[in-house]
């Protein structure tokens, strides 16, 4: 169940993404502020400074929120819908971060059964050719 609290943790949680590599881009930025606008946020108090990038957001505070928004047990459907949202946000700009990309492979493997015996540096490689897939056919 989609509840108001959950779509707020979504919007700092992809604010938190666009802020892993140190900055917000501008297209990164754009994308923010039109989702959160979309989703009724763009004046929230608690979104707002980070929003409008009065306060920078800290890995281990995006890294925090993922953990919350998913919980204990996260559905391997919340998972892929998060990843699609944090993807959105990630290829706004045509340029993977490796942080970015790590958030990424961190919750695919959440995704994957525990008996995986793929590479982290091959999931990581895969997310990546996607992500650039998708950019690719944006541009065209």
């Amino acid at each position: 169940m989609v509840t108001h609290s959950n779509v707020k943790n979504l919007v700092k949680i992809l604010i938190g993404a666009a802020w892993l590599d140190g900055r917000i881009q501008p297209e990164e930025r754009q994308y923010l502020r039109e989702i959160a606008q979309a989703k009724g946020l763009a004046s929230d108090p608690e979104i707002k400074p980070w929003l409008y990038e009065l306060v920078p957001v800290q890995p281990k505070e995006c890294y925090e929120w993922v953990r919350e928004y998913l919980g204990d047990r996260p559905s391997l459907e919340d998972c892929e819908n998060l990843i699609e949202a944090i993807s959105g946000l990630i290829y706004s700009d045509g340029d993977v971060a490796i942080e970015e990309a790590r958030l990424l492979t961190e919750l695919r493997d959440i995704t994957k059964p525990n008996g995986s015996a793929q590479p982290a540096h091959t999931q990581l490689l895969k997310q990546i050719q996607k992500l650039y897939r998708r950019w690719v056919e944006v541009q065209n």
